[in-house]
């Protein structure tokens, strides 16, 4: 069924804006009658933040904004899905057009600026499915016109706690000017000192809820080691690297629509992604896991991802061009990868190429 709709759907999704396009795939997906997937492969498994994955790629945050579908795409095969980015008040976003595709390049570039339903909305949808089942984690972000943006992560912490598999803080978009701020060390520090108290209080009732924090693949390095440096002192359970970058490489094509501003995601920042993840793994020395995104359109750059660092990986971008059975693509991949290597996990991947990465010279 999910190949059917793959060739049926992506010629007309093709045709239409992306963001129309993007809101009818969503659309089309809840309506499918999707059965229950095949058991993944044991050595797909991971365990990672506390929670146990039934395979490692998940959906990255912005595909299912308001928590629509998370059923369908876990039955569509994932290994856990990505909602948000989550404000506590509803916000229409930026003014349209701000979605464009680089079919050149296979990449997009967005300036969505959290657009979402709020809060309320949101949390009514994840409790509804909470006795589901499947890995749901809640990307939580602060409101364009907030007077205390770490008070707007405090709150969604707080709310979302007893329906979230994991939360992600957001404070790398680029669409919300000054977001990036929040990853500075001084603004950062008492951000995550808040945040994980907000978490801890909620412990009583929610049980433990892993906090991971996102991060920009356009840190510079000294700015990374603070960024590592106090997620290891705050002891929070992950990274996810990274977010979209406003860098343009040399090497686009789509020159005219490279112009557009926002962040660019998909194959153009691959290579930027894959080496700030090593950075980052060999700066957390192993203290806590990381989620690997931004460019994955194969199971080469999946597998790439990992032997980066990433003990998971996220996509979204991948699927505009190479349609939804990708996941299963990259499933198959990684388990030949793994009897080509004689190994029963892809624990012996994680990082293996991370020091030799951290010393080329870096992606243009």
């Amino acid at each position: 069924m999910i190949g059917l709709f793959d060739r049926l759907s992506r010629p007309l999704l093709r045709a239409l804006d992306p963001e129309d396009a993007h809101n009818l795939a969503l659309k089309s997906l809840r309506f499918l009658p999707i059965a229950k997937p095949a058991t993944d492969p044991l050595e797909l498994a991971v365990r990672a933040f506390g929670l146990n994955f039934p395979n490692p790629v998940g959906i990255a945050a912005g595909f299912d904004k308001n928590a629509v579908a998370p059923d369908v795409l876990l039955r569509i095969g994932f290994g856990f899905v990505e909602v948000g980015t989550i404000t506590p008040r509803p916000q229409s976003g930026n003014p349209r057009p701000r979605v464009f595709r680089l079919p050149a390049d296979g990449g997009v570039i967005n300036r969505l600026g959290f657009n979402n339903d709020g809060a309320p909305v949101v949390l009514a949808r994840l409790a509804a499915r909470s006795g589901n089942g499947g890995i749901v984690g809640v990307n939580i972000g602060a409101n364009k016109d907030s007077t205390d943006r770490t008070e707007d992560y405090v709150r969604l912490i707080e709310t979302f706690a007893p329906v979230a598999s994991y939360f992600t803080l957001n404070v790398s978009s680029p669409n919300t000017p000054g977001l990036r701020n929040l990853q500075q060390a001084e603004a950062l520090d008492d951000l995550l000192a808040r945040v994980l108290e907000a978490r801890d209080r909620a412990h009583r009732q929610a049980g433990p809820v892993p906090v991971l924090l996102k991060i920009a693949p356009d840190l510079t390095l000294s700015d990374l080691d603070d960024a590592v440096g106090l997620a290891r002192k705050h002891r929070v359970d992950g990274m996810i690297v990274g977010n979209t970058t406003i860098s343009r490489p040399g090497s686009l094509r789509e020159r005219e629509k490279a112009k557009e501003a926002g962040g660019l995601s998909g194959r153009p920042l691959f290579k930027l992604g894959t080496r700030m993840l090593a950075e980052t793994y060999v700066r957390a020395e192993g203290a806590f896991p990381l989620i690997g995104v931004g460019g994955i359109d194969s199971g080469a750059t999946a597998i790439a991802k990992i032997k980066a660092g990433a003990t998971l990986v996220q996509v979204y971008s991948g699927l505009v061009f190479r349609g939804i059975g990708l996941v299963s693509e990259i499933k198959r991949d990684l388990v030949a990868a793994m009897k080509r290597g004689n190994r029963n996990s892809l624990a012996a991947m994680i990082g293996v190429d991370a020091a030799e990465i951290t010393a080329e010279s870096w992606p243009g």
